[in-house]
């Protein structure tokens, strides 16, 4: 499999809080996986054009005041994938971590695929929405809804795990709640290690370090939208450990870091996780 690492969508600029980064916009990370089986797989979609050309309706003008969204069209996940030489209609598969704004304001860009979810999840947006972090616009085109409860899985790492209907074995759903109702993350195997993509189960590289250093602004995000306070600081806890038991055979990263999507497009440059 192929991964292509994505930002679909900047966000407002944040400074590093240790000497050396530039600062940078904040991002909305996804993955483009190319598969031998399941065509692609989009792992979060980030913005889309609808937020692009009608911000205030799809995201919301507080989220937009909030988050101070670049609202550049040449990021949104289609017109990064067209430029990878492919058409929308080959992503047959879309893995979101969770329902915020920012995670799948692109699915309706490709209203034909399926769209992998926690029911948890699927359940908390419909029921709430409209609000700061679900808006039905981005799901009124009625995607195609593949839904997986958050009980036992198969293990993986430790962790439970659950395998997405029609897709490879390399490709796992990780709950890892705190964060929403049924947040998770997304397991792909790539070679002989695999990735992690925790979705806002932790905002900042520097929070998985022995001594955890959260980013003053982004934290203040993430601890305003948990709703589940303990769980989401144990997940942390479990993600420091898995780390260390196992960093030599998976990378994690977060949805929104700057400096970690520049890691993984630039792998020969470290992150300071002290």
């Amino acid at each position: 499999m192929q991964i292509h690492h994505l930002n679909c969508g900047s966000v407002r600029q944040i400074e590093a809080t240790y000497p050396g980064p530039a600062p940078a916009h904040a991002v909305n990370h996804c993955l483009l996986v190319e598969t031998d089986s399941a065509g692609l797989v989009l792992i979060e979609t980030g913005l889309g054009l609808d937020d692009v050309s009608d911000p205030s309706h799809t995201l919301g003008a507080d989220w937009v005041e909030m988050a101070q969204p670049l609202l550049d069209e040449q990021e949104t996940a289609i017109r990064q994938i067209a430029r990878l030489g492919y058409d929308p209609g080959d992503v047959r598969h879309i893995i979101v971590t969770h329902l915020d704004v920012d995670h799948c304001g692109g699915l309706p860009d490709f209203p034909t695929a399926q769209v992998h979810v926690l029911a948890a999840e699927l359940e908390a947006a419909t029921s709430q929405a409209p609000s700061f972090r679900y808006r039905p616009a981005h799901w009124a085109h009625h995607p195609n809804w593949v839904t997986y409860p958050t009980g036992p899985g198969e293990d993986w790492f430790g962790f439970a795990s659950l395998q997405p209907q029609g897709l490879p074995p390399q490709i796992r759903l990780v709950p890892l709640g705190g964060h929403t109702a049924g947040h998770a993350g997304v397991a792909v195997q790539d070679g002989d290690r695999w990735l992690l993509h925790c979705g806002d189960a932790y905002y900042y590289h520097r929070e998985l370090g022995d001594d955890p250093q959260p980013h003053p602004l982004l934290d203040v995000v993430q601890t305003s939208s948990e709703v589940h306070h303990d769980l989401r600081l144990g997940i942390q806890a479990r993600l420091r450990e898995l780390l260390r038991r196992h960093g030599d055979q998976v990378s994690i990263f977060s949805a929104h870091d700057p400096w970690e999507l520049h890691h993984y497009r630039h792998p020969g440059q470290p992150l300071v996780l002290q």
